[in-house]
């Protein structure tokens, strides 16, 4: 999980560097987010549907490898076409590992408070890549250079499959290759619907953001039909990607939307918060990795907080608390302008930090109770998909509506009107809240 966050936060803030190396726009760094959350999300659920089949550990171990040889390839990376590539490659390594993980500390701690306490360390480990990223990704781009960003991957992946073989037991569908949804032919159509959908919706808003109108209706064209398709193979589908009895489950609905929300705002301020620190007013990498804290520290110290909440009141409590705070900050980008001094961006940072540490492991926590038995692998898929989708749609929808960061005064306008739009997703995320009655 850390090394899965680490190429979300390590990436935006050395988009700068990698676009001025590549000799790439805002459209192409955009690919260069996308392309990693656009197959994360579009291959979770495939994801937790291979390790509910065949064993989470083997997926682990099959994750990091995947992940560590797609590493390499962006290191290598000649130019922006064959940095997006590898990137959604390093996606797929992802969307094995994110559910993997889930599924694995639920499966070793079934009793619900011990539960709820272990996805708290769970959540904060992982968070530690927040903080980690920017700083990190500063240091690399300011020092050797952005492709050590992908290649410091490499070493950490080998110690990750070291400690999966070490220290995760193998589970029943390990040793004998399904169990839970059984060994029957899986939903292969939508396993590929699923990512080629949201792909051409993500691409439709980035296209439609750069005044492609053309582009971005036959994007959205393309995104039509494949959730037309997608809905009419699920329905004849033996095993389907969205089995009924866990997509109809309120709670589950509940908590998803709330995390998809989550990551939008968050993801979608981080991407153009850090165009401002650096494109706009000319801070290093580095400096702007610093900035950045107050949003990526707080979700690290308050994760265990959330746990400890969440096996005492339940979960809808910290979630409820998590958005208020968070939509107490949107306000803060109204006041950010070219010459704005760093101390406006604050209270938007460091709200959205307090609000999501309280937020991660209860949504998460009240999306997993939600699984029927045997389902655990799924309905981590589909958390941590909402997740991405809401990081994927982050970057498309908050890169297009500040548009290009060298039109300083337009983008000014951009961050005032994003301002309201956070303020009015996190009241729709708090509506959803009252789905979730655990």
């Amino acid at each position: 999980m850390f090394l899965v966050l680490l190429d979300v936060t390590i990436v935006n803030v050395t988009l700068p560097g990698i676009g001025r190396a590549l000799g790439t726009g805002l459209a192409g760094m955009q690919g260069v987010v996308d392309g990693y959350a656009v197959a994360v999300a579009g291959l979770l659920l495939g994801g937790g549907a291979l390790g509910d089949r065949f064993g989470y550990r083997r997926t682990l171990v099959a994750g990091l490898v995947l992940f560590g040889a797609a590493s390499l390839a962006c290191g290598l990376a000649s130019g922006p076409g064959s940095l997006i590539a590898a990137r959604a490659v390093q996606g797929a390594g992802a969307a094995l590992l994110l559910p993997g993980s889930l599924a694995a500390v639920t499966r070793m701690f079934p009793d619900p408070v011990e539960q709820a306490r272990a996805l708290g360390a769970w959540a904060a480990v992982s968070s530690t890549a927040l903080p980690a990223g920017p700083l990190l990704g500063g240091l690399l781009v300011d020092g050797p250079g952005w492709r050590w960003i992908f290649l410091v991957n490499v070493p950490i992946v080998v110690a990750g499959i070291v400690g999966v073989l070490l220290l995760v037991t193998p589970d029943a569908s390990d040793a004998f290759g399904g169990v839970g949804r059984g060994r029957g032919r899986m939903d292969v159509a939508g396993l590929m619907l699923a990512p080629v959908t949201l792909g051409a919706l993500v691409w439709a808003v980035i296209r439609l953001g750069h005044g492609d109108g053309a582009g971005a209706l036959a994007a959205a064209g393309a995104a039509a039909a494949g959730a037309v398709a997608l809905v009419l193979v699920e329905r004849r589908a033996v095993r389907p990607l969205f089995p009924p009895r866990l997509v109809r489950a309120p709670a589950f609905l509940g908590a998803n939307w709330v995390s998809l929300v989550m990551n939008l705002v968050t993801n979608g301020t981080l991407f153009v918060v850090t165009l401002q620190l650096q494109q706009v007013q000319g801070r290093s990498a580095l400096a702007a990795g610093v900035m950045l804290l107050p949003m990526a520290v707080p979700l690290v110290l308050l994760a265990p907080v959330s746990g400890a909440l969440n096996a005492r009141f339940g979960p809808r409590l910290p979630v409820r608390a998590g958005i208020v705070i968070a939509l107490l900050g949107a306000p803060g980008l109204l006041f950010a302008g070219p010459d704005a001094p760093y101390a406006v961006l604050v209270p938007t940072l460091l709200a959205i930090g307090i609000g999501d540490g309280l937020i991660v492991a209860a949504a998460v926590s009240a999306a997993m109770r939600t699984a029927p038995s045997g389902l655990a692998g799924l309905a981590g898929g589909f958390n941590n998909t909402a997740r991405q989708v809401g990081t994927a749609l982050g970057a498309a929808v908050f890169g297009s509506v500040a548009g290009p960061p060298l039109h300083a005064a337009a983008f000014a306008g951009g961050l005032h009107a994003l301002a309201w739009a956070s303020l009015a997703l996190w009241l729709a995320a708090l509506a959803g809240t009252a789905l979730i009655r655990l």
